[in-house]
């Protein structure tokens, strides 16, 4: 069999790379965001909230961790509609998926960059007389965030790479695009060597900004 090397039909129909890349780049972000509220409340709840709480966000943490993530999509779009009654839209269902996802992981990271406060530190703050919110929201959640940083840097492009997981639900993103034009041009091989390229670039460039993010809020610190 000779299969010659031709990427003009990718080309031609480059707008469904490009219109996927700037979705993949969105629900990773909007992920992102909202696993951080999840990661953020649920390390607070199990830094300083009663045993059996942290017994449910540990539960909550190991269940959605030791789940493989396509699975996940699958019982979110397909399972809480059949319990429900109602349905989900497919964008919005992989958001919510994604993002409990990154919250069972970032409540690891939260966990342990709360915990590595130096208690001088919030110490000095009772001293100056802070209510208990104005020390988190004064000295505990900024000198957490200087110390978690590069972890969510990293999160944040390791939910990149798994919005390609989309497309089994028909979320139009960069992988969804790519399906089409290889189902619609029969260039496998050409379509997947660039979107290779794609998600190594963008990755690479999203990567040097937020290390660049972390040297800006943290100039003392080598990154």
């Amino acid at each position: 069999m000779n299969y010659h090397i031709n990427f003009n039909f990718v080309w031609k129909y480059a707008d469904k790379l490009y219109w996927g890349l700037v979705l993949s780049i969105e629900l990773a972000f909007i992920s992102i965001l909202i696993g951080c509220v999840i990661g953020l409340a649920l390390a607070v709840v199990y830094n300083d909230g009663h045993p059996w709480l942290k017994r449910v966000v540990s539960a909550y943490v190991e269940v959605v961790r030791n789940l493989p993530l396509l699975l996940l999509i699958y019982l979110i779009f397909y399972g809480i509609p059949s319990i429900g009654g109602f349905a989900f839209d497919a964008t919005e269902s992989f958001v919510l998926t994604l993002s409990l996802y990154a919250g069972a992981y970032l409540v690891e990271v939260f966990r342990a960059g709360l915990a590595a406060v130096s208690p001088g530190v919030i110490d000095a703050g009772k001293a100056i007389g802070l209510t208990a919110w104005q020390r988190f929201a004064y000295v505990r959640f900024p000198t957490m965030l200087r110390i978690v940083l590069p972890s969510l840097s990293n999160a944040f492009i390791s939910l990149f790479k798994d919005t390609s997981l989309a497309s089994v639900i028909a979320v139009p993103e960069l992988t969804f695009g790519a399906n089409w034009i290889k189902t619609n041009t029969f260039r496998a091989v050409e379509v997947w060597i660039v979107v290779a390229g794609v998600y190594l670039v963008v990755g690479w460039i999203l990567l040097a900004a937020l290390r660049l993010l972390e040297r800006v809020l943290m100039p003392g610190r080598r990154t």
